[in-house]
């Protein structure tokens, strides 16, 4: 019995009202979560990338889409007076991008930049840049309020000296990719449902970079870098938040092939505050007071971020009451001369 086919628009995760912004948007997500170079041999990844490709293909042309919504998957199963099977044509490139592709949409629209490197339409042995690094950094409750300076230490691969990052031996180069010819990518060609799929991959012998070393570099043993243990001062924005990262440029890998170094990504681990909570720039915080001073009123001392501040409190207030302290919250990360307010329940 054939497999029922899911709805598109919930495939994408989107409203059936969502414009073309919001669908590429739930594609790009989804097609660099599942995507088969992001999850080698895994059959269930491929299946969900296939769907959400197929998702997008009808969504995002006006045309395909208008059917679709007519017809619903009859608009292109020659049921329903639809456009048929043969309206999904586009689905037989399948490739062009380093993975699957040709959904009759342009791929290297989507995936020009989607995992950080090139598009197929540049040479797959020219210069690629080197993937991000990440880690992370604890902070307290302060430290993200008000920002500071960190030292953190990594595993950096430095470009060996000794072969100028090229992995050969002095007076060696490396040679020409014998599987590949050069090219740095592999092509499957298998047929499915929807024609001719063409899977194109990194060739596994070169790394798709075209070119394969022989002859090794005694220091680093072809991998033209050494593994160091690095330690990096990180500039900690006022009102960073916890899982937000800062991007230090020239941290991370290596290029390949003269490409520059990727980035290393710092995020934000900020540990719990025993008093305050934070929501986006505002903190909050439970102040006990006395039966005596909720009704007869009186002066307080609270504890905010910046210290201790006075407040009046009113004579009659009851448990519960909100009070809110203007300017005592976080600064906004990029203007920190604007802060969010301090909400304080009294009870």
């Amino acid at each position: 019995m054939a497999e029922t086919k899911r709805d598109y628009y919930e495939v994408l995760g989107v409203d059936k009202n969502a414009n073309d912004a919001a669908i590429k948007k739930a594609y790009r997500v989804l097609a660099k979560k599942y995507h088969p170079d992001a999850n080698p041999g895994d059959a269930e990844a491929e299946k969900k990338f296939k769907e959400a490709s197929e998702a997008y293909s009808v969504l995002s042309d006006p045309e395909k889409r208008k059917q679709y919504d007519q017809f619903g998957h009859a608009a292109f199963d020659g049921g329903a007076g639809g456009a048929g099977a043969g309206d999904f044509g586009g689905f037989g490139g399948f490739g062009g991008f380093g993975g699957f592709g040709g959904f009759g949409f342009d791929s290297d629209d989507i995936f020009g930049d989607l995992f950080g490197r090139r598009s197929s339409r540049e040479q797959s042995n020219g210069p690629m840049r080197g993937a991000d690094v990440r880690t992370g950094v604890r902070l307290t409750f302060e430290e993200a309020v008000f920002g500071c300076e960190k030292e953190i230490t990594v595993n950096f691969k430095e470009t060996c000296k000794t072969c100028n990052g090229s992995g050969a031996k002095p007076g060696s180069s490396p040679v020409t990719c014998p599987k590949c010819q050069g090219k740095g990518k592999i092509i499957y060609t298998s047929q499915s449902l929807f024609g001719t799929m063409q899977n194109v991959t990194a060739c596994p012998d070169c790394g798709g970079t075209g070119q394969i070393v022989k002859d090794k570099c005694p220091d680093c043993g072809g991998n033209g870098y050494i593994q160091k243990r690095k330690t990096f001062k990180v500039t900690i924005p006022a009102g960073i938040d916890n899982g937000q990262m800062v991007r230090m440029a020239d941290g991370g890998e290596p290029g390949k092939n003269g490409g520059p170094r990727g980035s290393l990504l710092v995020e934000a681990v900020v540990s719990p505050h025993p008093i305050f909570k934070r929501q986006d720039m505002d903190i909050y915080s439970t102040v006990s007071i006395s039966f005596a001073k909720a009704a007869l009123g009186g002066p307080i001392r609270v504890r905010t971020v910046d210290g201790e501040v006075e407040y009046e409190v009113k004579p009659g207030t009851q448990t519960g009451t909100k009070v809110r302290l203007r300017g005592k919250g976080v600064p906004s990360i990029r203007n920190k001369n604007v802060r969010g307010d301090h909400y304080m329940t009294l009870v």
